[in-house]
């Protein structure tokens, strides 16, 4: 059964690679999360200049290698925008600065079939990142996080994505964290507040999608 799921998702993430590429994002299929990871140190690495990296949070990149790879590497000056040793003020003034680095990294809540970003931001610095400012940026996506289409993605990321989300912050006080349910809240902690579509990659070829045949993340 196994074997033939991973059949199945593969025919999938090559349809849905093909609708990315056709929308201008440059795209990389991965069988596991590990060849994710060298797929961004042999194949993307090396077509690009950097020489300052940040990322937006991500359970899936966290899991992958990727970060703990350009931590180590000397020639990077990476900006770590949720070192749990820094203040909440030093984080927001980081998450500024990683708006300006040559590649910013991150993952993506869904990805519809024909070929579209759906994201739901708190700060906005994760979708801030991938819309503008960075020259270059990564994402690393899962299998089960595609769907057909735009209202599919919210609806996915509304009754599961964000409540997930919230649920994993410990001491986060949303109603959603109680419920698991969306309850369009008014907190303070509220992570739900800005939505972005990216149709297309611009300029072509500035996102990189690594589309990975095992369900990652959230």
């Amino acid at each position: 059964m196994t074997e033939l799921a991973t059949s199945f998702w593969r025919k999938r993430l090559e349809q849905c690679a093909d609708a990315l590429t056709a929308n201008n994002f440059t795209v990389f299929i991965a069988d596991r999360l590990s060849e994710a990871e060298a797929i961004f140190r042999k194949q993307i690495l090396k077509d690009i200049k950097v020489s300052s990296a940040s990322w937006g949070d991500s359970i899936t990149l966290k899991d992958s290698g990727i970060l703990e790879f350009l931590k180590s590497a000397p020639e990077i000056d990476f900006i770590d925008t949720f070192d749990p040793g820094i203040t909440r003020e030093e984080s927001m003034e980081l998450r500024r600065r990683a708006l300006l680095v040559d590649l910013f990294l991150t993952g993506s809540n869904a990805v519809t079939e024909d070929g579209c970003l759906v994201n739901l931001d708190m700060v906005g610095n994760r979708v801030g990142g991938l819309t503008f400012g960075p020259h270059h940026v990564v994402l690393v996506i899962g299998r089960n996080k595609i769907v057909e289409d735009v209202e599919a993605a919210m609806e996915r990321i509304k009754r599961f994505a964000a409540p997930m989300n919230a649920i994993r912050h410990e001491g986060w006080k949303t109603p959603c964290v109680k419920t698991s349910f969306c309850m369009d809240c008014q907190s303070p902690q509220r992570i739900c507040n800005t939505w972005t579509v990216t149709q297309k990659s611009y300029p072509k070829g500035r996102i990189r999608v690594i589309l990975v045949n095992e369900e990652l993340g959230l």
